[in-house]
């Protein structure tokens, strides 16, 4: 997952994302929407080697700089199973937002947030990821800008619950 493709003048084509990782020789290259998403295979590769040779070749074939956040299929099926938050996955997929970290988030201060946060989000930390579930979407949310204050974290990309379920079901196709 590549962080804020296609928003604003950071445009990438899927059939440029498609040709730089099949560039990179990897196997099995498929992207999902239009949004920095593409899955692969990669054999015994390490998720760290990747996310920095995934930027290094986007930048070199593009001149577009983005952050990734690889994931295995395991982690993606465990993350998907994890989930806190069933009911808004099943009545509000697009509302549910998945926000992948390099590292942990730390989770106390997340807590902390919720805790002193007024608003109708609700979030869970589950591994390195943070499940924050927008009942009135994210446009209307005051807690985006809460979380940025804050700086909880280092750099992250989201990916609402639909995203996340195609991307698991492109790996098992």
């Amino acid at each position: 997952m590549l962080r804020g493709i296609n928003l604003g003048k950071r445009q990438l084509k899927s059939a440029e994302l498609k040709a730089v990782v099949e560039g990179m020789g990897f196997t099995e290259v498929k992207t999902i929407l239009a949004s920095g998403n593409v899955v692969f295979e990669a054999g015994d590769a390490k998720p760290e080697t990747l996310e920095r040779d995934l930027h290094t070749a986007l930048e070199k074939a593009t001149g577009l700089k983005s952050e990734a956040f690889v994931r295995s299929r395991a982690e993606l099926a465990t993350l998907v199973e994890a989930n806190p938050f069933p009911e808004a996955a099943r009545e509000r997929p697009s509302f549910l937002v998945v926000s992948f970290h390099r590292d942990s988030v730390d989770k106390a201060a997340i807590d902390r947030l919720a805790q002193s946060y007024d608003g109708p989000e609700r979030m869970v930390v589950v591994g390195r990821e943070l499940f924050t579930d927008f009942p009135d979407g994210q446009g209307r949310s005051n807690l985006i800008p809460v979380l940025q204050k804050a700086k909880l974290s280092q750099a992250n990309t989201g990916r609402n619950w639909n995203t996340v379920q195609k991307l698991l079901a492109a790996l098992d196709s």
